[in-house]
């Protein structure tokens, strides 16, 4: 027994013994890796070198979305290539070209507007109505007819095809086709009468596809800003899904698992307090790390542009005004890592404990 108690002070005299512990030592990582300077550039994230941290650029799946720009537009509908025409011609001219003998009214059902946005008229031609409003074109019509009938009275009604709809293709709760039923319908609109967002996703991201582009914005934000509320055009592709962009939580903190993203930016102190905090007892807010990756391409010789290793270790202080105020500008981008190191006060109550635990052991033998 005496030997036993004997190897137990000798463990914690000289730290020898693997101790139990939630996280490593802000030191443990940090001057390791700087003093075998194993290409991992070590940044202290302070006001002072925030202007240039902030010109880096921007790493992980996602930098950052983009939204298209809000516009109005007339109140009616517009005639596009793939829409139906009908036309009901009047004219009271017994010699009328375009009615038959003891007829006043000609009618013309469903003609498709062409891909080149015109419509054929009997003895007119061709008649470009592509862009134009309902009662534009009918004046358009009116005005090429008048020329073989100038009694003749004209009547439009069209047909929304599909160049003229929208696609809401998931994430609502009735997903499907819509007609845009004028030039004014917007995403908002869209989204209501697809039945809302499905009350399942976590922080929704709304998508819209258009020429080829894909365009985001984070359901919040497109909720609470007018400015946001982008009219649609035919051929629109609308989903919604959950922002999958998320960065990794270690350490003393209230969470060690990936955290998601609820906006389009998150500071250091926002992923903090997504944590739950620190864990009083265990944490060292001296050593609160930020592990990033960069590709080889923003590595830069001088630092100004972008970091001079492909690996970062930023650290954050906040027992000091300067690292909380810092700490407030400095975003997290998806794919970091958030460490909260464990206090060195930790080690040392285990080493005291177990020294403890040995002297009473040898006392009693």
């Amino acid at each position: 027994m005496r030997r036993i108690a004997i190897a137990l002070m000798a463990c914690a005299a000289l730290g020898a013994c693997s101790l139990p512990r939630g996280a490593p030592l802000r030191s443990e990582i940090v001057t390791t890796n700087a003093e075998k300077n194993a290409g991992i550039q070590v940044v202290e994230i302070t006001r002072a070198n925030m202007p240039t941290i902030s010109r880096w650029p921007a790493t992980g799946p996602s930098k950052g979305y983009r939204w298209l720009q809000a516009t109005g537009g007339p109140q009616s509908a517009v005639i596009r290539p793939g829409d139906q025409v009908s036309l009901d011609i009047w004219d009271s001219d017994p010699n009328s070209l375009l009615t038959a003998p003891n007829q006043k009214v000609a009618q013309m059902q469903n003609i498709t507007v062409s891909s080149a946005g015109e419509v054929f008229v009997p003895y007119v031609g061709n008649v470009v109505i592509n862009g134009q409003t309902p009662d534009q074109a009918r004046e358009e019509i009116q005005q090429e007819i008048e020329r073989i009938s100038p009694n003749a009275q004209v009547q439009l009604s069209f047909q929304p095809g599909a160049n003229n709809a929208v696609d809401l293709v998931s994430g609502m709760r009735n997903p499907g086709p819509l007609t845009l039923s004028g030039r004014n319908v917007t995403i908002l609109t869209a989204l209501a009468q697809g039945g809302g967002v499905a009350p399942n996703l976590r922080n929704p991201l709304v998508r819209v596809i258009r020429g080829g582009q894909t365009y985001a914005i984070n359901a919040d934000e497109l909720f609470s800003n007018a400015a946001y509320n982008i009219v649609l055009r035919g051929g629109d592709k609308i989903f919604v899904e959950e922002d999958k962009r998320f960065f990794t939580a270690l350490g003393a903190t209230g969470v060690e698992a990936p955290v998601y993203f609820e906006r389009e930016t998150l500071t250091a102190i926002e992923a903090v307090a997504r944590l739950r905090g620190l864990i009083d007892q265990r944490a060292d807010p001296t050593g609160i790390l930020i592990l990033r990756d960069y590709p080889a391409s923003a590595v830069t010789r001088d630092g100004k542009h972008g970091p001079t290793d492909s690996q970062v270790i930023f650290i954050m202080d906040i027992t000091t005004a300067d690292g909380l105020f810092a700490a407030r500008s400095f975003k997290v981008q998806p794919g970091d890592t958030v460490m909260a190191t464990e206090s060195p006060a930790i080690a040392l109550q285990t080493l005291l404990g177990i020294a403890n635990g040995a002297a009473l052991l040898q006392n009693r033998l």
